[in-house]
């Protein structure tokens, strides 16, 4: 980023303010506006009330030792068990309670409760049958495993036995899964048959055996999880030599008890593999008291999870979303957490709502291109169902439009129910900007402020921060017990990535060392934070640095616009102009009058150097498997480039649509 960068433009409408309701402030786990500043005063000692959470073998010497910046240490010398924290010591109070709900797709299959009891038990049989395989501590397991229960016992047994493991998502290629496994020198793998999409049964053993063909290292052991039963018959899979059926392999163990194994503060806990700008993915290196107490820490706060609830997150637990807010916030508390399989449109639209409904959930957390479906497919899906167990909403994953917000607000919550706009990454562990519902005011498309101990600050390209109203740069000024150390093998690109661009690299006072998650922001006069998208998503309209989440949610206010995706295209004097590819909601046509109203509705919103030089409707965008939109794909049909790669996508075949489509118009 050059110093004569302009600043990124912010134009976003004044946003309104909800309180939060009344009823929820009074049993809220925060509620005191005190906390910002107690935890202001006292730091980084305020952080003594997120290890207060978890149990330890042995205390710690010191909350922060940040002697060597930017390898800072948390709770240092501490000792303790990520497994005995999320299992073990429940056992006296809420060993007959459920742990884990897990609901598989509509099948002849019952769905599965898992009492802590009873996950104790699996847990214990698996880490025996790790064992008795040759696993040691701090020897790394990969996991390739969907939505099934067996892939968060896989990971706590993991943890019991001092092994990290490295989850790579189902809908990874098998080339991934090679990558992955070549990268974290990992010689073990837990996989599964097949699992469930819109009631077919896919083949995943076929792409794990594709995968594990591909790694250079050596794989000495592999577990695989049989879930489709006889449904996976038709597939002809038998187990290799060193392939090992997952239930057999718990039988011979059981009854089996492991002693959870001390593990230091600073010990690994897990691996994550995150996207890289070099194209090689980075091991995002996650310890266990830091990482376990800020998961703990954030979902008791920010989520308000209380043991006696029955908690609903629909990420997928191969991101990082569900390993904090499925698995390890979620059961360090000894709640009630929930696993879905299936996706929310099937058999029917309503059928999240039908578990909700059924299951009475109160916290359901889920990501914003969710909730521009539910929008699109229209509120009569939601109205047939009892959402009244309902306490909170909550969105992760990128930044929520206005209208999304509030429509997530209105016909999910009721109004009664706040909603928190989480903004964190797969580096930072957990939440870092976001509002306490039980203390702060909501104003739909800004997340919030930092979180109590969280020192955000946004800046310009010389790192001095910018007035409120104008946009730069997201910043972390301080340390949090969440952070990654490290890359895996690979301090120097730490450093590079996420510390080189605001810091005194060759220095070893801490207040020279800034973190940069490459995020534009803008701030407001109260503190609020409005994210704007990664620094890459911009686009340059004769000078002006237009963040496209802007503009998208400018479309996407316009009545009848269900989805927009924006990127720049180029222009003979402007430099880059505006493509925006818009999906309508049902009963809305692509017309001329409907395109003139989504480029008046842009032209309203952030003003006339924001108007689309083309839009062009479409009935889907090309997303990720994991739902990301591809919006470098749309910039090659806006540019009549050369179509890069799409086998990453889910719906590649939209692309050669989309791209007819462009060249008949």
């Amino acid at each position: 980023m050059s110093d004569d960068d302009v600043q990124l433009e912010a134009r976003l409408e004044e946003q309104e303010e909800f309180e939060p309701p009344a009823a929820f402030v009074e049993q809220a786990n925060v509620s005191d506006p005190g906390i910002y500043d107690e935890f202001e005063e006292n730091w980084p000692e305020c952080w003594e009330g997120a290890a207060d959470l978890l149990d330890w073998e042995a205390g710690y010497d010191q909350v922060l030792d940040d002697s060597n910046p930017p390898f800072y240490e948390w709770f240092t010398d501490g000792t303790l068990n990520a497994s005995t924290n999320c299992l073990d010591r429940h056992l006296a109070e809420r060993g007959d309670e459920a742990a884990i709900e897990w609901i598989g797709e509509p099948t002849d299959e019952a769905n599965r409760t898992f009492t802590y009891e009873e996950l104790h038990r699996e847990v214990n049989e698996f880490a025996a049958a790790l064992r008795e395989m040759g696993v040691g501590q701090d020897d790394i397991v990969t996991m390739y495993m969907p939505m099934v229960p067996e892939l968060p016992i896989a990971m706590l047994a993991c943890a019991r036995i001092g092994a990290p493991h490295s989850v790579v998502f189902a809908g990874f290629s098998a080339e991934a899964l090679a990558t992955r496994m070549d990268a974290a020198d990992s010689e073990h793998l837990v996989t599964c048959d097949g699992y469930y999409r819109r009631g077919d049964p896919l083949d995943h053993l076929e792409k794990a055996n594709e995968g594990l063909s591909m790694v250079e290292g050596t794989v000495s052991d592999v577990v695989v999880v049989d879930r489709l039963g006889p449904n996976g018959d038709d597939f002809g899979h038998d187990l290799a030599d060193n392939q090992h059926d997952y239930d057999a392999l718990v039988d011979e163990q059981s009854g089996a008890t492991v002693d959870p194994v001390d593990r230091d503060a600073e010990d690994m806990l897990f691996l994550m593999y995150t996207s890289g700008t070099t194209g090689q993915p980075k091991g995002v290196k996650h310890t266990t008291a830091g990482y376990l107490a800020w998961a703990a820490w954030t979902s008791q706060s920010v989520l308000d999870v209380k043991p006696d609830d029955t908690y609903f997150c629909a990420a997928d637990i191969g991101w990082i979303t569900g390993h904090s807010y499925i698995v390890y916030g979620p059961l360090a508390l000894g709640t009630t957490t929930m696993m879905y399989e299936g996706t929310p449109d099937y058999p029917e639209r309503d059928r999240l709502w039908e578990i909700v409904d059924e299951y009475d959930a109160n916290q359901l957390y889920t990501a914003p291109t969710a909730i521009r479906a539910f929008m699109k497919w229209g509120s009569e899906f939601p109205e047939r169902h009892d959402l009244s167990s309902l306490r909170l909403l909550g969105t992760v994953g990128e930044p929520i439009n206005p209208r999304a917000w509030k429509w997530y607000y209105k016909h999910i919550g009721d109004e009664s129910c706040p909603v928190v706009d989480t903004w964190w990454q797969t580096e930072t562990g957990g939440m870092m900007v976001t509002t306490l519902p039980g203390v702060k005011n909501m104003k739909p498309g800004s997340a919030g402020p930092p979180l109590p101990g969280v020192d955000a600050e946004i800046v310009d390209t010389n790192g001095d921060q910018v007035d409120a109203g104008r946009a730069g740069y997201l910043t972390v000024q301080k340390p949090w017990p969440g952070m990654l150390r490290t890359l895996y093998d690979n301090d120097e690109r730490f450093i590079e990535e996420y510390w080189a661009e605001y810091s005194d690299v060759d220095s070893e006072d801490p207040d020279d060392w800034v973190y940069f998650p490459e995020d534009g922001a803008k701030i407001d006069d109260d503190g609020y934070i409005t994210v704007l998208g990664r620094v890459d998503d911009v686009i340059n309209v004769s000078g002006h640095r237009l963040g496209t989440m802007e503009i998208e949610s400018a479309i996407v206010g316009v009545e009848g616009a269900a989805e927009a995706a924006v990127v720049g295209g180029n222009h003979p004097v402007k430099g880059e102009a505006v493509y925006a590819y818009v999906i309508l909601e049902d009963g809305y046509e692509g017309t001329g009058e409907m395109r003139d109203r989504i480029v008046a509705g842009v032209e309203d919103a952030i003003g006339p150097i924001a108007r689309p030089e083309e839009v062009v409707f479409t009935s889907e965008l090309p997303k990720t498997r994991s739902g990301k939109i591809m919006r470098r794909l749309l910039e090659d049909i806006a540019n009549e480039d050369e179509l890069g790669d799409t086998s990453t996508l889910r719906n590649p075949d939209i692309v050669e649509d989309i791209r007819v489509k462009v060249q008949e118009e």
